[in-house]
């Protein structure tokens, strides 16, 4: 097999919550293994991320281009490919579409986290930031959770009236809201997954809400502010996807918060000491922070070589 999926074929062959339960079964594979990805500065502002990965079966290499500025040329800010590879021939087995699964895969990992941690999926959901992992959280939630009321806020109200018809073409109920701050108090599940550029989010959750902080996944980056983490830090629950984000949390880090303490997805889904330790018998407000790893991507490719 030597499969080359475009977008559309990437996405048809990654559904939600196959994919979800592919990265729960990953957490536990000892076999796998992702070292450091490599970040690479470009002139301009942007990066390009190198991100290998593999188990006793698959290896992949994911090369993707993050240009910030490509949203005022309109272009695709993601841009890139990953290449899977078969651990015992070494054949190169399938090449996919980066960016979908950036998108796929990083909206899988929140609803997993949700699925585990939420204490109420009956919505209404807010998303904070109307682009592609807006689109993909939206369609997560819904397919893996049955979610059917979302509320989209963006500070370009075009893209939050274009997700919010894309939703009611699913047949789901959305309205764009113009103050997300205003909006969490109504809505028990949030996504915020904006550029991450400065702090859109100054309000705190719902005491019953789950939050999955996907914006700033580099320690420069932010979307909700210092005090709000920090409040979240004494009163509520956080999680982190990964040891990564040790040193990427962007939200976390600005906040003065020892991220290194904090358990991991891999804690919650294997039930560790680490996990027991942080699981308050009356948890307020759950902070899923996600920044990204390579072993998400490993996670896709499995799904496609079965």
């Amino acid at each position: 097999m030597n499969t080359l999926l475009n977008a559309e074929q990437t996405a048809q062959a990654l559904p939600y919550p196959l994919l979800a339960s592919e990265i729960a079964s990953l957490l536990q594979d000892p076999t796998v293994q992702v070292p450091p990805r490599i970040v690479q500065a470009l002139h301009g502002g942007g990066s390009l991320f190198v991100m290998p990965a593999a188990d006793a079966r698959v290896a992949i290499t994911k090369l993707i281009s993050f240009i910030p500025g490509n949203a005022a040329r309109g272009l695709p800010t993601i841009q890139g490919d990953i290449v899977v590879f078969d651990v015992a021939t070494g054949q190169r087995i399938a090449l996919i579409d980066g960016p979908t699964v950036t998108a796929r895969r990083t909206a899988a990992v929140s609803l997993l986290a949700a699925q585990k941690l939420a204490l109420r999926t009956d919505g209404p959901m807010l998303i904070v930031g109307a682009g592609v992992q807006g689109k993909s959280h939206l369609e997560a939630f819904h397919e893996g959770l049955g979610v059917r009321e979302f509320w989209v806020a963006s500070r370009q109200a075009a893209s939050a009236d274009a997700l919010v018809q894309y939703a009611q073409t699913l047949g789901l109920k959305a309205q764009r809201v113009d103050d997300a701050n205003a909006a969490l108090a109504h809505c028990p599940l949030v996504a915020s997954t904006t550029p991450a550029q400065q702090v859109v989010l100054n309000s705190m959750p719902r005491s019953d809400a789950f939050v999955a902080a996907v914006g700033a996944f580099k320690p420069r980056m932010v979307e909700w502010s210092a005090e709000v983490c920090q409040h979240l830090a004494r009163t509520g629950t956080l999680v982190v996807d990964t040891r990564d984000a040790d040193h990427e949390a962007g939200d976390l880090l600005q906040a003065g918060i020892d991220v290194s303490t904090l358990p991991t997805l891999a804690d919650v889904v294997m039930q560790t000491e680490t996990w027991q330790r942080a699981n308050r018998p009356s948890p307020g407000p759950v902070f899923f922070k996600s920044c990204g790893w390579g072993g998400w991507d490993l996670a896709a490719a499995r799904c496609l070589a079965g």
